[in-house]
């Protein structure tokens, strides 16, 4: 009586799933990111508690970068180059095409939750044989000729017993949110690619004027011992001395232009230009790089792209799950048919000539040798994977930021002491070139004076231009001016779409 009992009860459960429709499979819940939570601040965040003259970061430490967050530079020239970006980065274009083919997948899903109705007009003229002779009824068909007209309306429905079509309808618009943080994460990475090569442009503009300047010292240099030379004061060696450290300046500025050229060029195919009819005036790099607000570690989940990115992949591989379940079901599906038919055109539509059949199957497999099984296992195994990483882009963005912060503080100490090292080679130079002018020491101790000094401000300009790609970077892995209220919901990617256009 109990099992009795218990079959009546599942009854009208089992009518309501058959008519609503049930949804099998496990329903998601967002896994946590990290074993341990989020520290309450970051390790290598500066010191705010003395002001050393080293790199600080933006007070509030809660404050946010919102928006176009290059302008925090000032700018213009980047502004404008970004502003290009956005539009002619052919890479952007190519995934937001992506996102735009994501999109359709929905529409694809949505649709097999509705009936498919289709139709068949058809004519057709047939003449039988002349050799047929008669039949047994004494009919002659020999050489007989007909007409069959039809005008038939086919509809067949599956309805979504299990859920199977709304595991995969959740399933194509979790990909489609995850093509949108796939965007926005390429959109970030060209972005930051761009301020970093515009200010490694202007390092090497920077490393330009110094050794130009280099150069004009050393002509002044060598004029003055050639014309010393020329009237008996210095000796020949002096002049030889002077004429090969103007020649290496010569060379080394030559040598600049190299890198400059290549970086000109990769800013012009950033911003979809023909790196042919594109160039950059030289300026040389003048800035320090501005605070940065970097938030707390707990905002970072919500900061960046590539996460939102990994936890939509999780829960796309969350619905599969689902549809691999719904596989253990049986399918049903419900058919009708009907239209006109006739000998005749003209009796076509008369009511004598309509036909329909209606009605239903419906599907179960038996056995399959565990191939359902091994399907919901696989899936199982691709969200579990999915999981871990999620949480690897997690730890690994943790890493960058980390990474960042330790490049700021360290180059920005590391400035300072380059700065004393340049004053004391420049107090070198000029006691050097005083012993020189009065005969005590000979004129190459002055060209090794200049070399410690050239060397000492190369190394401070190259300093300067890896502390503003590091701040760039800094940006960059804190996830630009992006947050994830940004990546748009399932019912924004599954608004209808326009007709899209072939690109020509």
């Amino acid at each position: 009586m109990k099992n009795f009992g218990l079959k009546v009860a599942t009854i009208p459960a089992l009518a309501t799933c058959l008519l609503a429709g049930c949804r099998v499979g496990p329903v998601y819940n967002r896994p946590a990111a990290t074993a341990q939570a989020p520290p309450a601040a970051y390790k290598e965040l500066p010191s705010q508690t003395q002001d050393s003259g080293e790199w600080k970061v933006a007070q509030p430490q809660d404050a946010m970068l919102r928006g176009k967050w290059w302008e925090i530079y000032n700018e213009p020239e980047l502004n404008d180059l970004e502003e290009k970006l956005n539009i002619d980065n052919q890479n952007i274009k190519e995934f937001f095409q992506n996102f735009m083919e994501a999109r359709t997948l929905i529409a694809q899903a949505r649709s097999q939750l509705y009936p498919t109705l289709s139709t068949g007009p058809s004519f057709t003229r047939s003449r039988a044989s002349g050799n047929l002779g008669n039949t047994a009824s004494g009919n002659i068909t020999g050489g007989q000729q007909s007409s069959i007209t039809s005008l038939p309306l086919t509809a067949s429905w599956e309805p979504d017993l299990w859920g199977k079509v709304r595991n995969t309808i959740r399933e194509a618009q979790y990909n489609a949110q995850l093509s949108a943080a796939d965007l926005e994460n390429e959109r970030l990475t060209e972005q930051a690619a761009l301020a970093e090569t515009y200010f490694e442009i202007r390092g090497q503009d920077a490393l330009q004027a110094l050794d130009q300047s280099t150069v004009d010292a050393d002509q002044k240099a060598y004029d003055i011992a050639k014309s010393g030379y020329d009237t008996g004061v210095t000796d020949q060696i002096t002049v030889v001395e002077a004429q090969n450290t103007l020649q290496n300046a010569q060379s080394a500025l030559t040598n600049l232009g190299v890198a400059r050229a290549q970086f000109e060029h990769a800013i012009a195919v950033l911003i979809g230009t023909n790196p042919s009819g594109f160039s950059i005036p030289v300026k040389p790099l003048n800035a320090t790089p501005p605070p940065v607000p970097t938030g707390l570690p707990s905002q970072l989940l919500e900061r960046r792209p590539d996460i939102a990115g990994a936890e939509r992949t999780m829960a796309a591989a969350n619905a599969q799950i689902g549809v691999a379940v719904a596989a253990f079901y049986p399918d049903l599906t419900l058919s009708a048919e009907g239209g006109l038919e006739s000998t005749a055109i003209s009796h076509l539509f008369d009511l004598g000539s309509r036909f329909w059949s209606v009605g239903a199957s419906a599907s179960e497999t038996i056995f399959d040798a565990g191939l359902r099984r091994a399907t919901v296992n696989q899936f199982v195994a691709t969200y579990n994977a999915d999981v871990a990483s999620y949480r690897q882009t997690v730890l690994t963005a943790f890493q960058q930021v980390e990474d960042s912060l330790a490049a700021e503080r360290i180059l920005s100490k590391q400035i300072l002491q380059q700065q004393a090292a340049v004053d004391s080679a420049k107090k070198f130079l000029e006691l050097e070139t005083g012993r020189y002018d009065t005969g005590i020491d000979p004129y190459v101790d002055v060209v090794t004076a200049q070399t410690t000094l050239l060397s000492d401000q190369q190394s401070l300009a190259s300093l300067h231009t890896q502390q503003m790609t590091a701040s760039v970077q800094l940006i960059e892995a804190l996830g630009g001016g992006w947050d994830v209220s940004q990546l748009p919901s399932p019912a924004d990617v599954s608004k209808k779409m326009g007709k899209l256009e072939i690109e020509k």
